[in-house]
């Protein structure tokens, strides 16, 4: 998959986000969701697939509960080497905001069954807009479904399955977010790391 929206988007002399390239299919396929508050609050839900990690904006974050449908938006792919970033993008460049790793781990593309599938397999049903993955994470465990909304190119449902590790309480990513994240939110809020926006002509 390529990765020139992904380069287009960003200057690697200001930001220190990995420039990374396309990665050979890992034998274990890896996932990232991470915390990024930007211009918003969202979580970005990533997995691997044929060496790029295919991304989707969570504005709400993930959940354990099977009664959430949390809308998801495509973003362009990300290199593999992301998955691991974690830092400031500095003000001025795309995305500019702290960006924390959430959870991590493996997963497994899964059929309609809950049958594992191959890559190949995985791909086509993403093109046709619905995929199913089992995810062993620390926070998210079980198995998953991505959907995309009919008639909408970018607009997905993350939704989780009923299974041993669903819920039905509240689930609020924010949560589980770790103290230095939820921190720079708290002192961005209370107007410490709000961007500086051009005075109005009067």
């Amino acid at each position: 998959m390529s990765l020139a929206k992904y380069k287009q988007k960003r200057d690697f002399k200001q930001t220190p986000e990995p420039e990374g390239k396309a990665a050979k299919q890992s034998a274990k396929l890896s996932f990232v969701v991470q915390r990024h508050h930007a211009s918003h609050l969202h979580y970005d839900f990533r997995l691997e697939l044929n060496g790029t990690l295919k991304s989707w904006a969570v504005p709400k974050g993930p959940s354990l509960n099977p009664q959430d449908k949390r809308l998801a938006m495509m973003v362009e792919d990300h290199p593999v080497s992301y998955a691991t970033f974690e830092g400031q993008i500095p003000e001025g460049n795309y995305g500019a905001g702290n960006v924390t790793v959430w959870d991590h781990g493996t997963y497994e593309p899964i059929d309609e069954d809950g049958d594992v599938i191959d890559a190949k397999k995985f791909a086509q049903g993403l093109h046709a807009g619905s995929i199913k993955f089992r995810m062993k994470g620390r926070k998210l465990k079980g198995d998953f479904a991505l959907v995309r909304i009919k008639n909408e190119e970018k607009s997905w449902l993350l939704i989780k399955h009923r299974d041993k590790y669903a819920t039905d309480e509240a689930y609020n990513s924010e949560d589980y977010a770790t103290k230095k994240a939820l921190a720079y939110t708290e002192e961005r809020n209370a107007g410490k790391k709000t961007p500086v926006k051009k005075k109005s002509v009067k």
